[in-house]
C-alpha cells in the first residue's frame, strides 16, 4: 500500500449563524476551490481634497470596504459514481446544494409568512426578521462576516428528470466591518479577528532596504 504525502485539501466555504451569530445553521463547503479570488477595497477616508481652500491632512476614517468575487464549480460526478451512498445525488442531482446557497438570499417561508399575519392583522410597523449571520471561510486564516450582493447560477448539464448534474456558482461578497455590525456583536469581534490577523501578516513582510528603489537616502 502506498503512502501519499500530499496535504490535505482545506476547503473554502460559508457558515451560517442564527441570527445573533453565535449557533452555526448551516455548513456550506465548496466542492472545488475557486481558481481565483478576486478582492477590491473601497477606501474610507476623509481630507486631502486639493479643491478645498485650506488643505487638510488626509485621515482613513473607517476600514476600507472590502468586496470579495469568485466563482464556483458543483458537479454530481463523484456522487453518481457511487450511487448507493448518495441516494440525494442520485434523486436530485446537486440541486440541494444549489438550493442552499440561494438560502442565503431568501427568507424563509416561515419567515415571509409571519410579515404577512403581521400586516394581515393590522400591525402598524411591520419589522423584517434579522437575517443570519454569513461567515466565509478561506483557510484558518480569513473568517470574515460577509453580505451576499451579487448571486448568479449557470446550469449547465441535467439528468433525463431536468435535475442539475454540473452547474457554475458566481458570488459577490461584501465583508461586513465594525460600521456596520458595532463593535459588541458576534460579527463585529470576527472582523476584528480578521483585521489583527492581516496585520500580524503585513508585519511578517518586513522593510526592504532604501537602495532597493535607487536611493542612497530620502531628498
Amino acid at each position: 500500500m502506498s503512502l501519499s504525502n500530499s496535504p490535505k485539501l482545506v476547503r473554502g466555504g460559508l457558515v451560517i449563524l442564527a441570527a445573533g451569530g453565535h449557533t452555526p445553521r448551516q455548513i456550506i463547503a465548496l466542492q472545488y476551490n475557486p481558481d481565483t479570488l478576486t478582492r477590491s477595497y473601497q477606501v474610507q477616508g476623509t481630507g486631502g481634497d486639493a479643491g478645498a481652500e485650506r488643505a487638510t491632512p488626509f485621515r482613513l476614517k473607517g476600514p476600507a470596504i472590502e468586496t470579495l468575487k469568485l466563482e464556483a464549480e458543483i458537479d454530481a460526478t463523484d456522487g453518481l459514481e457511487h450511487p448507493e451512498q448518495n441516494a440525494h445525488t442520485v434523486a436530485y442531482g446537486i440541486a440541494p446544494q444549489l438550493a442552499a446557497l440561494e438560502s442565503l438570499v431568501n427568507p424563509s417561508v416561515a419567515e415571509l409568512q409571519a410579515l404577512d399575519n403581521q400586516a394581515a392583522s393590522g400591525t402598524l410597523e411591520i419589522v423584517p426578521p434579522e437575517a443570519p449571520l454569513v461567515l466565509f471561510v478561506w483557510g484558518r486564516g480569513r473568517v470574515v462576516p460577509v453580505r451576499v450582493q451579487e448571486f448568479s447560477i449557470t446550469e449547465e448539464a441535467f439528468d433525463p428528470a431536468l435535475n442539475p448534474l454540473r452547474a457554475k456558482v458566481s458570488l459577490g461578497l461584501r465583508v461586513l466591518s465594525t460600521d456596520d455590525l458595532g463593535f459588541q456583536a458576534r460579527g463585529g469581534a470576527l472582523f476584528l479577528n480578521h483585521l489583527r490577523a492581516r496585520e500580524a501578516l503585513a508585519a511578517k513582510a518586513g522593510s526592504a532596504a532604501i537602495g532597493s528603489l535607487g536611493l542612497g537616502s530620502l531628498p
